[in-house]
């Protein structure tokens, strides 16, 4: 008789497994904590200069660059900030709101990507390009027919935004893209790399933004929700659900609870990823799908769109 193995919803380590708050508890030693923090960092920067990243270059560039300069351009000085964004997490004591988040964001986005393949002999660039397309080929399956105006949750320095902005031009030259950020840092730093001044960058909240009803053809969040308490994730759908037009589209792209690679990740390397990421457990135990049809959203796939990320599509009734 044989026996068919069972797809595992989330990774042990993650939610209330014994594995899980065995992990939780070493996070919580903080001697080992700030030994995991220097940890993760090593093995990001590590992973990307032994691949081609000149981390400490971009960094030295960004840090004679106009950035500090936008900041004041940028920054909404009435914003109040969220008390989940105020802890830390990435490595950095202050999270993203800090110039060593924006200025490393870059290298080590392109650390991730090349972690993805890892087995591949890729170049930072052809990671990268193949880590958006996996996600924007999946999105343009389900695109609105026209997308005239869109919004890009969780821009970050722009690198997603970029790209998104790349595909839908093909189609319209003319379309309008917005990058929405709660770290002034992190936009300062996107508006360096906007040489031609193509995306309007936003300091906001994605819970409650200024934008009116009915607004966007197309929003994506691009690994955002593993950032995020499941509260503010709700939240944030309920928001994108406004301020999306009838027809519009919801794209997500994010860690992917059921991929064998993220839950087969060695003990070393889960602990360092959650020592970074303070939300996982609320992220990996979830139900994304289910929150998008309660908060009034039609749901249309989940699609395991590289071996560590899925994408998740949903629209806003006409």
């Amino acid at each position: 008789m044989t026996h068919t193995a069972i797809a595992k919803e989330k990774p042990d380590w993650a939610g209330e497994d014994w594995l899980s708050r065995l992990v939780n508890r070493l996070i919580q030693t903080k001697p080992l904590y700030a030994l995991m923090k220097q940890q993760a960092r090593r093995v990001l920067i590590k992973t990307a200069e032994k691949n081609g990243v000149p981390w400490r270059q971009i960094v030295q560039e960004l840090e004679q660059s106009p950035a500090k300069q936008y900041f004041q351009d940028i920054a909404n000085p009435h914003l109040d900030y969220p008390d989940y964004y105020q802890v830390p997490f990435h490595a950095y004591n202050e999270g993203n709101l800090c110039w060593q988040a924006a200025f490393e964001a870059a290298p080590a986005t392109a650390a991730m990507a090349l972690r993805v393949w890892k087995t591949e002999p890729l170049t930072p660039e052809v990671a990268q390009a193949r880590l958006r397309n996996s996600f924007l080929d999946v999105l343009e399956q389900y695109l609105p027919q026209n997308v005239n105006e869109a919004l890009d949750i969780g821009c970050s320095v722009g690198i997603s935004t970029f790209a998104l902005l790349e595909r839908l031009q093909a189609k319209n030259p003319a379309v309008k893209v917005t990058g929405l950020d709660l770290s002034p840092h992190m936009l300062a730093v996107a508006k360096v790399q906007d040489k031609n001044q193509a995306v309007q960058w936003c300091h906001g909240k994605a819970e409650t933004t200024e934008f009116t009803d009915d607004r966007f053809d197309l929003i994506t969040l691009q690994f955002v929700l593993h950032e995020l308490p499941n509260q503010a994730t709700r939240e944030i759908f309920q928001e994108c659900r406004r301020i999306l037009r009838p027809g519009g589209c919801l794209a997500i792209v994010d860690n992917n609870p059921k991929s064998p690679v993220i839950q087969g990740l060695p003990p070393a390397l889960f602990v360092l990823m959650k020592s970074t990421e303070p939300w996982s457990d609320e992220y990996y135990t979830f139900d994304v799908e289910s929150t998008l049809k309660e908060v009034g959203f039609d749901y249309r796939t989940t699609v395991a769109s590289d071996p560590r990320h899925r994408t998740i599509i949903a629209h806003k009734p006409l």
